[in-house]
């Protein structure tokens, strides 16, 4: 399979198999993203999901799949579709109900780079390398990847990667805030992430995207999950682990 779902206990990974191609994303593969998604939330255990690359320090991924562009640029239907699937597949990562880190150890461009977008923490090599090119190609960039971009760079730095087209290092990229760290694996922050509450995680992520989305202020929602979190088992654990001085033991 060029993309796939794999589990190790609380951490699971979204790997992408297509070294031949550099990585780069099918219709067929965006059209498989969400389902194992889905796949990846209906995991037991499941806490923390990294997409990466099969192949150690290979590119993240190129990008989308240009050859397949070319051959059906007239085919309307299947530009809608190619559409359709792109915009499913960032808007489900997105929204994925558990933390997520993009593990980057190449290159990292355009339709790629926007897989890493959508996840909440990007993590790269210092061999990675970012880009945005649909602008060398006379392609526009989804509008839903460009929200992604602004709310992470800024619209200053977002208009510069977009009109260029230009590659970046891990280095610059963590500068301008694209990446959050540069490391040669990903398994200490997913440790971490897998050894936290889960509970707290998942509705902490829920108001971090409430705030880009667009609210500011606390409503009856998001007083209640703030006040129901003092009688949950997890807010036991956590109290009796800090107390005690031990590790906590969060339930699934």
């Amino acid at each position: 399979m060029t993309i796939r779902f794999e589990c190790n206990g609380a951490v699971g990974a979204l790997i992408i198999d297509r070294a031949e191609r550099r990585n780069a994303i099918s219709l067929d593969m965006w059209r498989s993203i969400p389902a194992l998604l889905e796949e990846a939330v209906g995991t037991s255990g499941l806490r923390v999901l990294t997409v990466r690359s099969a192949e150690e320090g290979s590119a993240f991924s190129a990008g989308a799949d240009i050859r397949e562009m070319l051959d059906n640029a007239a085919d309307a239907a299947w530009r809608a579709a190619n559409q359709d699937a792109i915009f499913a597949a960032q808007y489900q990562l997105t929204r994925f109900p558990l933390p997520t880190i993009a593990f980057v150890e190449g290159d990292c461009i355009g339709g790629g780079c926007g897989l890493a977008l959508a996840c909440d923490i990007r993590v790269a090599t210092p061999q990675a390398r970012f880009g945005i090119t649909p602008a060398k190609l006379g392609l526009v960039y989804p509008f839903h990847d460009i929200k992604l971009l602004v709310d992470l760079v800024g619209p200053g730095q977002a208009k510069r990667l977009l009109y260029t087209g230009g590659l970046i290092d891990a280095i610059e990229a963590r500068d301008i805030g694209l990446v959050e760290i540069i490391a040669s694996a990903s398994d200490m922050l997913e440790r971490q992430i897998a050894d936290a509450s889960p509970r707290s995680n998942r509705a902490m992520k829920q108001f971090i995207r409430q705030c880009v989305d667009g609210q500011s202020e606390d409503d009856d929602a998001t007083r209640a999950v703030f006040a129901d979190a003092f009688e949950s088992a997890d807010f036991r654990e956590g109290t009796e682990a800090f107390i005690a001085k031990r590790k906590a033991q969060f339930p699934d």
